[in-house]
């Protein structure tokens, strides 16, 4: 299955866009890596399967790589679109540190064309006038242990475009006791993805749908490397890993594709791995299509736990029973959320089921994070 690439018009609108762009003092000039040069002149960024080639003074899709000379430069490393302290259960993660809080911030730009993006103000930004804040790796990673998080989040939009900038800050927190959580489509190369997730501690890879289909027309891109990201974080590396689906009435909702997803996940990659489905809202270019009914994302759980799945969420959407996390073995709720806030909590100190011993998958510390619901705006630059 060969990746998907920009079409024509992707090109020449980048193209002319390219031309038209002359720099911004805002833009960073960072020496990118993953990158080759073509017999044609051309090098090509080895980051992501778009495989983009470009000429010099062209960026690539995702708009913040861009060919300088016999190189390439990241333009958006040191920037970014702004900091907030969230909950982690946002990312969403519910098995990595209950409770706690993570530092969140994302660029600009995307390496994916998502029709329905609901951060399309950043992802699909080429106006870099909009990362408003300017912050190194160690201010940053001073900034978490300053606030008292657990963790720095990668998110908002995909740090796979920001690979080097999001490897650097990950050692400079690392270098402080703080953990590292990306939140990502999982659209990557093998050889930078092995780098990049040598330094991160949990991700939450976007599984966008489960055909060929829907990732072409919906998104520009093809779902073999997003499988190959997953099969990798789960098999082969320490990276707690958990997945969302967004659920899109009429175009990746049926109980077929759902069946074939959720089998996927629970032969592939195992019962204990925490599939969240999540409702979508029109935005973006997908304004013509309603939001998901809750008996959609019901009817998802109910599909997944039939096909083995132990932990199945329901995201952006309240119910409390589709937030709870149960022991595996005697169905005691462990873990009882509401929204982003925990109710009750029932691990001993070793994540085991305090009832009947049960070790519950994922990431715990002795008792959980108190941070709640809040949502606190950081700023971090100069």
């Amino acid at each position: 299955m060969s990746p998907a690439k920009p079409s024509d018009s992707d090109a020449a609108q980048a193209n002319t866009e390219n031309q038209n762009e002359n720099g911004s003092d805002n833009e960073s000039d960072f020496p990118a890596r993953y990158f080759h040069a073509l017999p044609d002149g051309r090098i090509q960024c080895d980051l992501c399967p778009r495989e983009c080639a470009l000429r010099d003074g062209q960026r690539g899709l995702c708009f913040v790589r861009m060919r300088k000379g016999d190189g390439m430069v990241l333009t958006t490393y040191g920037r970014s679109s702004g900091f907030c302290i969230d909950p982690i259960e946002k990312k969403p993660l519910h098995h990595f540190y209950p409770g706690s809080s993570v530092l969140s911030f994302g660029t600009a730009g995307c390496n994916l064309a998502c029709k329905f993006c609901q951060n399309w103000d950043i992802s699909k930004s080429r106006q870099m006038d909009r990362l408003a804040d300017q912050a190194s790796p160690d201010a940053i990673a001073q900034a978490a242990v300053r606030a008292g998080c657990k963790s720095v989040a990668f998110t908002y939009n995909d740090p796979v475009i920001f690979a080097e900038y999001a490897m650097d800050v990950a050692d400079a927190c690392h270098a402080r006791g703080i953990k590292t959580v990306a939140v990502t489509a999982g659209y990557m190369h093998d050889q930078p993805r092995r780098e990049f997730y040598s330094k991160i501690d949990a991700a939450n890879v976007d599984l966008k749908a489960f055909t060929d289909e829907f990732y072409r027309d919906i998104t520009a891109a093809s779902l073999q490397p997003v499988l190959d990201t997953l099969r990798y974080l789960v098999r082969e590396t320490s990276v707690w890993t958990e997945i969302t689906t967004l659920l899109i009435p009429g175009h990746n909702d049926s109980d077929d594709e759902l069946a074939r997803l959720s089998d996927f996940v629970a032969r592939e990659l195992g019962p204990d791995v925490p599939l969240h489905f999540s409702g979508f809202h029109p935005d973006y270019r997908m304004t013509d299509v309603k939001a998901t009914p809750h008996t959609t994302l019901s009817r998802a759980r109910s599909i997944a736990r039939k096909a083995g799945l132990r932990h199945v969420y329901l995201g952006n959407v309240h119910d409390t029973d589709g937030d709870t996390t149960r022991c595996t073995g005697c169905d005691e709720p462990l873990i009882v959320r509401d929204w982003y806030r925990i109710l009750d909590y029932r691990l001993d100190e070793e994540g085991r089921c305090r009832r009947c011993r049960t070790p519950l998958a994922g990431r715990f510390d002795a008792g959980p994070g108190t941070f709640g619901r809040r949502r606190i705006p950081v700023h971090i630059g100069p």
